[in-house]
């Protein structure tokens, strides 16, 4: 092993260099359209943390856009701050059909600093707030599989 590799320090060496490739995506045209509905329900901010930096916003998937009944409705999204779409993502907090946070319990368990604390442990128990009209509300149903899917996890 090499001296750099034991003492923890990384090499940025003659490999450190920009490369590029040209590749074909996949657009979701949908997306767009998707995430302005979804902000304008939820007032333009984090259900959770109630940021209002728009550029720090996302929509949310309750049931994922990949499942064959993962709708681009308003109904099947959360307006969620980056740090909390990706921690629902990935089944870090998780919602019950009631709009209450969960946390999952190894992440409470968890000691780390301030944004672990205040982003994600003090949300446990906490409810996030909803649209107002009611035809924009979170989809009762919708919520219940992704947050079952949570409790899996």
């Amino acid at each position: 092993m090499s001296e750099q590799l034991t003492t923890g320090v990384l090499d940025d060496g003659a490999d450190a260099r920009r490369r590029y490739v040209t590749a074909a995506v996949k657009v979701r045209l949908h997306q767009r359209l998707f995430r302005e509905r979804v902000l304008s329900a939820y007032q333009e901010q984090c259900a959770l943390c109630r940021l209002r930096h728009a550029s720090l916003l996302d929509a949310a998937h309750i049931i994922p856009d990949s499942s064959s009944d993962g709708e681009p409705m308003v109904r099947n999204g959360v307006a969620l701050c980056k740090i909390h779409h990706a921690a629902f993502d990935q089944n870090i907090l998780g919602i019950r059909p009631d709009h209450v946070v969960q946390i999952r319990r190894d992440i409470l368990d968890e000691v780390d600093g301030p944004m672990l604390r205040f982003g994600l442990q003090q949300m446990h128990g906490q409810k996030i707030i909803v649209p107002k009209r009611t035809e924009f509300k979170p989809d009762e149903t919708a919520l219940e599989r992704r947050y079952q899917a949570f409790l899996e996890a």
